[in-house]
């Protein structure tokens, strides 16, 4: 089948679930392995990436996989169509896909109906970026703009300035775009704490296809303005390693297996610049446990699953999820697994 029609039908199919609860038949349960993050209570450490669900529509279904949070989007002020179609691949010797989709979507004002309709009680992040026709000077408008209506409902907001897709978005990675930016946003998040009485964490996503500098430059500025969060990474532009596949030279994102030591090593770096203060939630080429431990081994706090999900099944996220409980704390994973068996 076509990969955005599967894509499609995949997504009609967790509609359909969510709505007849699906979640709350036996046998579908969540690892409990709680975590705290951006001072976020996590079932457990696995997450969806961004990008499967970008209007919002199947979190009830998509909870019934067992994931620890759920990020929807990419959402922009108005809806738009996206790219021309074709514009997703696969790549199935390399475990890869390639997109060119363009944040198409229905726009944030449906979307935020769609996540008033969800029962999902856990951590949900929004992923919010601007329309492809708003000139570069003036995307912050179109942040702020989404940044306030989705801030009442939302675990914690994601600035999508990385996806390739968008013509010119990630030149807002620019040390004084970038500055800008954050600047504007972090002021408009405590207004809005103020406003709503609680803090809700942003969260910023970078590209895989970043320098030692470039990156540098990133982790002082998520200092600086005392950022909560940090996505690495999105996928890459690079082709080296599918290079000799059909496919390949279709413009767009590729991401899955070939992502995988590209986004570690900016998990890696950005780790040494930032320690501690602030958690990276790390995305790129999970495709088993080992996988997802190698995030936590170069510094992420959490992972996130995409294209993995779609070629390994539902079966990936309990599978990572278990081998992080038990990274992260050998003592609590027998419990966590009791709380597991004992659910099923």
């Amino acid at each position: 089948m076509d990969a955005e029609t599967a894509h499609h039908l995949t997504l009609s199919m967790l509609r359909t679930a969510g709505r007849i609860g699906f979640a709350k038949l036996p046998g579908l349960c969540t690892v409990h392995a709680p975590r705290t993050v951006m001072g976020l209570h996590f079932a457990n450490a696995v997450g969806l990436a961004a990008g499967l669900d970008k209007d919002g529509g199947c979190i009830d279904g998509l909870a019934a996989l067992g994931f620890g949070f759920i990020e929807v989007g990419t959402v922009t002020p108005r809806a738009q169509p996206g790219n021309p179609r074709p514009r997703l691949f696969r790549l199935p010797e390399a475990g890869a896909l390639i997109n060119r989709m363009g944040f198409n979507n229905g726009g944030v004002e449906q979307f935020v109906k769609n996540v008033q309709a969800a029962h999902f009680t856990g951590v949900l992040g929004l992923n919010i970026g601007k329309n492809a026709d708003t000139p570069l000077e003036r995307a912050v408008d179109d942040y702020l703009y989404c940044l306030e209506r989705v801030y009442p409902f939302a675990s914690y907001v994601t600035l999508n300035i990385s996806s390739p897709n968008t013509k010119n978005l990630r030149q807002l990675q620019d040390k004084t775009a970038l500055d800008a930016l954050l600047s504007t946003l972090k002021d408009k998040q405590q207004r809005l704490a103020d406003q709503h009485k609680k803090y809700v964490p942003l969260v910023l996503k970078i590209a895989p296809d970043l320098d030692d500098e470039q990156i540098k430059l990133i982790a002082d500025l998520l200092l600086r303005y005392r950022i909560d969060g940090v996505i690495a990474t999105n996928t890459t532009l690079a082709r080296t390693l599918v290079s000799e596949l059909q496919y390949a030279d279709e413009a767009g994102g590729l991401s899955g297996k070939p992502l995988l030591e590209a986004s570690n090593a900016v998990i890696r770096q950005l780790y040494a610049a930032l320690g501690d203060a602030i958690p990276i939630i790390g995305v790129g080429g999970i495709f088993s446990a080992e996988d997802a431990r190698a995030k936590l081994t170069a510094g992420a706090s959490l992972v996130q699953l995409y294209t993995g999900l779609i070629y390994q099944g539902p079966a990936l996220v309990r599978e990572c999820a278990q081998a992080l409980a038990e990274t992260l704390s050998p003592a609590a994973s027998n419990e966590a697994l009791q709380k597991t068996s004992s659910s099923v």
